[in-house]
This record gives structure tokens, sequence and C-alpha cells, in this order.
């Protein structure tokens, strides 16, 4: 779970970070990011999330939505303090292990730039070691 002052929560923050922030997509999210450092807060970056009824039931959206937060978690010390993120997840979402998600997740945030990411070295994601 996010914390709460890490919400992005009023429609007019959705409005504005999705029309004149930095747009990246995927096969299965679309990330806009916004870095407005004139409205921004001492609390940090902060993320939206809209799941469509596209992509599924609500047992489904949920359990998008759960995966999503959980991995943006892991980006908010990345991001610009003054930064608002808005997640759209696609329907191929919804075919997605947390894995496969949280690397969508990270392709999409290093092309819209300006999010310092340090990838995974390259030993970690090998299942076994050539002799």
């Amino acid at each position: 779970m996010l914390a709460a002052d890490h919400r992005l929560r009023d429609s007019h923050a959705f409005r504005r970070t999705v029309s004149s922030g930095r747009r990246a997509g995927s096969a299965a999210l679309v990330v806009h990011l916004l870095d407005d450092a004139q409205a921004a807060g001492d609390a940090g970056p902060r993320v939206g999330l809209v799941v469509g009824k596209a992509v599924g039931n609500a047992v489904v959206r949920n359990r998008v939505k759960r995966r999503l937060r959980h991995l943006v978690r892991g980006f908010l010390t990345r991001l610009p303090a003054s930064s608002d993120l808005v997640i759209r997840a696609l329907p191929p979402a919804a075919g997605l292990g947390s894995t496969e998600l949280g690397v969508e997740l990270a392709r999409c945030l290093q092309r819209v730039g300006r999010v310092d990411l340090v990838r995974e070295p390259a030993s970690s994601t090998r299942t076994g070691a050539a002799s």
C-alpha cells in the first residue's frame, strides 16, 4: 500500500499530469510523468493508477492495482520529489505476473526520462550457470 502522501487523488491532478507530463508506453502500461517544482509539496512524488474495465473484471483489476502499487513503491525514491506519476494499465497487463509487470514499469520509467534507475545485474536473471 502506498502512503497517503504519495497518492495522487484529485481528478485535476490526474488530468494535468496526463495532458502536460512526459509519456512513455509499452504493450501493458502507459506512464505519464510530470515534474512540477512550483506545485510540489514536501511529501515527495505522488502516484496515481488508472485500471479500466477493459483490463478485466473487478478481481483482475484489483490484482493489477495491487501489483502496480507494490512495484511503484520501489521506484518512489528514484523519482523527482516534485513529480506526479500516472500509470495506466492496458488489457495485456492482466496476463502479466509481477516480475513482467515490474520490467514493463521500469522500461516505461526509463523512457519517460528524468528517473534514475539502476538496472539489475545480468547474473540475477540467469537460471543456471554455464560450465
